[in-house]
């Protein structure tokens, strides 16, 4: 990715740097707030606004898929019935370009920048809900991960992923989970945005006169500071996660 991103502490300053005891939330949620001021978009009952750009349903199936799914360009992605995969990301216009998730290379998809002015705030013109779907009792938890290229001033204390060749790839912190369950009844949708676009690090950093703070960073998709991102998808049951991309 082209444009530039500083993402040293100096730089950061009040815009990624919040106390991890103070506020559990780094970054407010810009695409609730957008959604908040636009009264077309509004409830249809479900718990999402009406009228989405994009919808794509990753699917759980028992057994992994042979055939080779490279530039099939539909609306959903196959990942295992139980196990842990990814779901590669790349900028662009949505498309799925691998739609195979349970091979070892994992899926492919495409999706906007969030930060679409390049200052860590994810200020992009879409929001994303998600829902769990199909037999009762299954659950599936997606957690944002990427490679760090910037230290961002002290220790990554986040856990690394354990998915195939992915293993040095740091993973949002735990409340940053996406965690679909499908219960009995109605199943409504929750707003993900925040989770889906953007890492949370925790990060020790030592002062100068030698004690140390630990800080959260907020750092969105496809930021100078990362690379090779991915939503690592955990599936325990699951047979269908419905994820919808709303214009803001």
């Amino acid at each position: 990715m082209s444009k530039s991103k500083s993402v040293g502490l100096v730089a950061l300053g009040a815009l990624f740097l919040v106390s991890a005891c103070d506020m559990p939330n780094p970054v407010a949620n810009t695409a609730d707030e957008a959604v908040a001021a636009d009264g077309a978009m509004l409830s249809n009952g479900n718990g999402a606004p009406g009228g989405h750009d994009f919808q794509l349903n990753i699917i759980g199936v028992p057994k992994d898929k042979t055939a080779d799914m490279t530039g099939n360009n539909g609306h959903r992605i196959f990942v295992p019935l139980s196990g842990k995969v990814a779901i590669n990301l790349v900028e662009g216009d949505y498309a799925v370009l691998d739609a195979n998730g349970t091979d070892r290379d994992g899926a492919l998809f495409q999706l906007p920048d969030p930060d679409v002015d390049g200052d860590g705030v994810l200020d992009g013109d879409y929001a994303i809900y998600a829902r769990a779907l199909g037999k009762p009792d299954g659950i599936m938890k997606i957690t944002t991960c990427a490679e760090l290229i910037d230290d961002l001033g002290g220790t990554v204390l986040n856990r690394k992923s354990d998915v195939y060749d992915h293993e040095d790839a740091f993973c949002s912190i735990d409340t940053e989970t996406v965690v679909l369950e499908r219960g009995k009844g109605k199943s409504t949708f929750q707003e993900v945005s925040d989770q889906l676009l953007s890492i949370v690090f925790e990060v020790e950093i030592t002062l100068d006169d030698g004690s140390t703070i630990t800080e959260l960073i907020r750092i969105p998709l496809f930021d100078d500071a990362i690379q090779d991102e991915f939503w690592e998808v955990d599936n325990n049951g699951l047979r269908l996660a419905q994820l919808r991309f709303y214009a803001l």
